[in-house]
């Protein structure tokens, strides 16, 4: 055999180390980034809960504009798809239900208007 010079031998451990890490999923730095899937997977969760609440598409884009419309729709669609399957009937929203109460006569001691400093000097 011919004798191997120190330089291949380093070239064949290489190698080999190459092989042995093309088959690691957990490489830090060489995945996705994190706050990208995070972000995704909470558009998901906003797209499913304006389902269940019975809104529209349009109307979650409008409610949650930072949101990606794409996530947004599969979250939709996906809670759409689960909702139909299970027979669940969704919750109305009440964020644009909430009424407002009436206005009552205002007490007389509660003063609403400021005063004049002049005109309290004037009093005492």
């Amino acid at each position: 055999m011919y004798p191997q010079s120190p330089s291949t031998a380093l070239r064949l451990m290489v190698l080999a180390g190459l092989l042995l890490l093309a088959g690691c999923d957990k490489i830090p730095g060489l995945g996705p980034d994190p706050r990208v899937a995070q972000r995704d997977s909470e558009a998901k969760a906003i797209g499913g809960a304006c389902r269940h609440a019975l809104r529209g598409l349009e109307d979650c884009y409008t409610l949650n504009p930072k949101a990606s419309k794409a996530s947004v729709f599969a979250g939709w669609k996906d809670m759409d798809a689960y909702m139909r399957e299970n027979k669940i009937e969704g919750t109305p929203s009440v964020l644009g239900k909430v009424e407002k109460p009436e206005r009552s006569e205002r007490a007389p001691d509660i003063e609403t208007e400021p005063r004049d400093p002049a005109a309290s000097r004037n009093r005492s």
